[in-house]
């Protein structure tokens, strides 16, 4: 099938190059023309294990192309994948502009039939915004044109994305005519080859169908996140807790882990928008405020460890931080936690030197101003004359350290563990100060 990408940032890139890898002809378009010609020159604007090399060989292969060329884009493919930014306006609601000016691109040029799905994480009624736009154009035009519109929410997790495109556990699908119905099924079918894991349903619940996934993961986390927060309170174990309340087939062991709070680029993103939408519809989304509230309080909580440690006034000390990226495997530095506590200790006097085996560059960028903050090349250089060791990503190459290392580069041994990534018993045995989330 030839098809059309249209936003080729981080899920119009997997989403396109995922298509090509299993025979289908696509061309990718971005207004940016530096992205373009990164992408031209087999590199990646972003950091996602396994797609450089699927991008290499797809272009390779005369599968994968990308262009700057709004025009040709349209005519190409048959199905127009709408894959561009929403990102949160001023009152935390999804902002379309991206979307519906993508839109109206496709009804200035299209000379046949299309489907045009919008694959972009989208409000609902997004699909009958994009139809409006759509027809608004082609009647502009004087062009009486069939096409339809489809939402396919993606469900990628960031660094396994290519594993989720390539063996989904569902497809999700609003489409309401028939052909959009067959073009959807015949493009997906190589992807479910063992059983059909393809859902229809109507258009709106494809849309809210996303948001409600994410807004209830996010939720999860939250919870964990306040339980672990009363555990320290009542002396007990959120490790013990959660493998007591996920053993129950009801609550399973996904996203029960506590930590520094959740960041990236979907989750706090798409809690706001569901929330904004409730305010529109007149309807207070009480549970995802509070969601909201405990997550922004939680990102602090490796900060109100130091301050009871350390005193209110940091002034004068020196922290080491391992991870800064929102999570491992990705580069992404969206609402990553890191960025509200690196901001917080500058605030109190303190100067940090950070280390992220992937993300530093982009950390450098988002957040390489902040007074007091320094780049380490790695993880054990970060430590030299530290008060303290902050642990914020669960990067796998800090699962097993060296600790004898680790105390001697410290000015203190005190570890603040935001990810809970060591044994409480066997740290202090060390003679550590360690600290974690709920134990």
């Amino acid at each position: 099938m030839k098809i059309t990408v249209v936003g080729s940032g981080y899920v119009g890139l997997v989403t396109g190059t995922c298509l090509a890898e299993v025979g289908n002809h696509v061309l990718c378009l971005d207004v940016d023309p530096a992205k373009i010609a990164t992408l031209q020159q087999g590199g990646i604007p972003i950091y996602e294990p396994g797609l450089e090399d699927m991008v290499r060989r797809n272009v390779a292969a005369g599968r994968l192309s990308f262009s700057t060329d709004i025009a040709a884009t349209v005519a190409f493919g048959e199905i127009q994948f709408i894959a561009v930014g929403t990102p949160p306006d001023e009152d935390g609601s999804a902002d379309l502009q991206y979307v519906l000016a993508a839109a109206r691109n496709i009804g200035l040029h299209m000379t046949e039939p299309k489907v045009v799905v919008d694959k972009s994480t989208v409000p609902v009624g997004t699909a009958d915004k994009v139809k409006a736009q759509i027809a608004a154009t082609l009647a502009e035009r004087g062009a009486d044109i069939a096409f339809s519109v489809v939402s396919n929410p993606e469900f990628l997790k960031e660094g396994a994305a290519i594993e989720d495109f390539m063996k989904p556990d569902r497809i999700v699908v609003g489409a309401e005519d028939e052909r959009a119905i067959e073009l959807m099924r015949r493009l997906y079918a190589p992807f479910q080859r063992n059983h059909d894991r393809i859902l229809f349903m109507d258009v709106r619940s494809a849309e809210l169908t996303k948001y409600a996934a994410n807004a209830m993961l996010a939720t999860r986390i939250s919870f964990m996140n306040e339980l672990a927060n009363l555990a320290e309170d009542l002396g007990a174990d959120i490790e013990l807790v959660r493998r007591g309340i996920g053993s129950d087939p009801r609550i399973g062991y996904h996203f029960l882990y506590p930590g520094a709070g959740y960041g990236g680029s979907c989750f706090p993103k798409d809690v706001k928008a569901l929330v904004a939408s409730g305010r529109e519809q007149g309807h207070a989304m009480r549970v995802l405020t509070a969601v909201e509230e405990a997550n922004e309080a939680q990102k602090r909580r490796l900060v109100d460890k130091l301050v009871k440690r350390f005193g209110e006034d940091l002034q004068g000390r020196h922290f080491a931080i391992w991870g800064l990226a929102f999570k491992p495997n990705t580069d992404d530095m969206r609402e990553a936690s890191s960025r509200v506590i690196v901001a917080e200790l500058a605030r109190r006097g303190a100067t940090v030197a950070a280390y992220d085996p992937v993300a530093a560059e982009e950390a450098r960028r988002v957040m390489g101003d902040t007074p007091g903050l320094g780049f380490a090349d790695d993880m054990m250089a970060a430590l030299q004359g530290a008060d303290a060791l902050l642990i914020v990503t669960e990067w796998k190459m800090f699962r097993a350290p060296d600790f004898d290392a680790i105390k001697a580069s410290l000015k203190q041994p005190v570890i603040i563990d935001g990810r809970n990534m060591y044994d409480p018993a066997w740290l202090r045995e060390l003679g550590f100060d360690y600290q974690a989330i709920g134990r």
